[in-house]
């Protein structure tokens, strides 16, 4: 039995599918369920079975789930007393949604790092899902994206961060962008362009999609924000724009759809385990957030980041 093997548990156990957790741990499929399979056979219980189009835990599988969860817990306790006995810099992990995290907190940690001595940060993308189950299970100190609520993310306190505009956008020729209010229906015609946050139910994105009942087949993902950006400047499609960083980046080509309501007001949110478990690094972050240099770190859209100060976007590692 192994660490490695325990934290794949502990997240397929929270996200529901061994597919879920491959995903939020940045690994295969395979890697994942060879992991579990080798739990498995060392504790001489399946832990996890099938049900329908979930998995359910055995009795055993349900007794051991809070140990696992708890040695993996520990565990990062142990490994940030090594890094502070060798003087390594301490490490803030942060996750975040695709859209934040591609255009807001890569410079929001570079100011931080900048600011603070011998501090390390890391980033991982995922969904809102991922996002509580990663902070739970401590494999991430910090969380950036919408705010976290509901069964999952008890004992997490998320606080407003940033407040943008969603709004809407396609090429200049497009006749969406002169015709007036476009109606809910005439959405679910359109193609629709996003980044990988516009497919997850729990987005801003993804919920507005949802209401729209905008079929899957309308919609496109493209790896960033950007990228759809430019593919709706050429004709292709609507695109969902957060209104400050569109402006600051300049796309000549595209305009403004009047989607009824927008710009809709919204909020990014800064999301971390509540009470005694909150730990040290994101109390010393959530302290910098509220700084001047915090919020014009917001407002940068280069994204720019030293390598040796900041490691690629990537997600939550296990494997060593």
């Amino acid at each position: 039995m192994t660490l490695n093997q325990l934290k794949v548990f502990v997240l397929a156990v929270r996200l529901g599918s061994m597919r879920a957790a491959a995903q939020a741990l940045g690994v295969s499929e395979p890697a994942v369920s060879q992991a579990l399979t080798a739990l498995r056979q060392s504790l001489g219980d399946p832990l996890l079975v099938r049900e329908g189009s979930g998995m359910v835990l055995t009795p055993a599988g349900r007794r051991v789930v809070g140990l696992a969860s708890q040695m993996v817990n520990l565990a990062v306790e142990a490994e940030a007393a090594v890094r502070h006995a060798h003087g390594s810099p301490e490490l803030i992990r942060v996750a975040a949604t695709a859209t934040v995290g591609e255009a807001v907190v890569p410079a929001l940690l570079q100011a931080y790092t900048n600011r603070a001595t011998n501090v390390e940060a890391t980033l991982g993308i995922g969904t809102v899902q991922e996002l509580a189950a990663l902070l739970t299970e401590r494999l991430a100190d910090v969380a950036i994206g919408p705010r976290l609520s509901g069964p999952a993310a008890v004992g997490i306190l998320s606080e407003p961060l940033q407040r943008y505009r969603l709004t809407f956008v396609a090429a200049r020729s497009d006749p969406l962008t002169t015709n007036g209010p476009v109606s809910l229906a005439r959405l679910r015609e359109v193609d629709w362009l996003v980044d990988p946050s516009g497919t997850d139910p729990l987005s801003e994105v993804g919920q507005l999609l949802g209401h729209a009942r905008v079929p899957e087949s309308r919609i496109r993902v493209f790896p960033s924000q950007s990228a759809a950006w430019a593919a709706a400047a050429t004709g292709t499609g609507i695109a969902p724009a957060v209104e400050h960083l569109l402006g600051a980046t300049g796309h000549p080509g595209l305009g403004f759809v009047p989607v009824g309501g927008s710009p809709f007001p919204m909020f990014w949110y800064a999301s971390m385990l509540s009470g005694d478990r909150t730990p040290a690094t994101a109390i010393r972050l959530r302290r910098f957030l509220a700084t001047p240099d915090a919020l014009q770190a917001m407002y940068r859209t280069d994204g720019g980041v030293p390598a040796s100060k900041f490691r690629p976007p990537v997600h939550v590692t296990i494997w060593n």
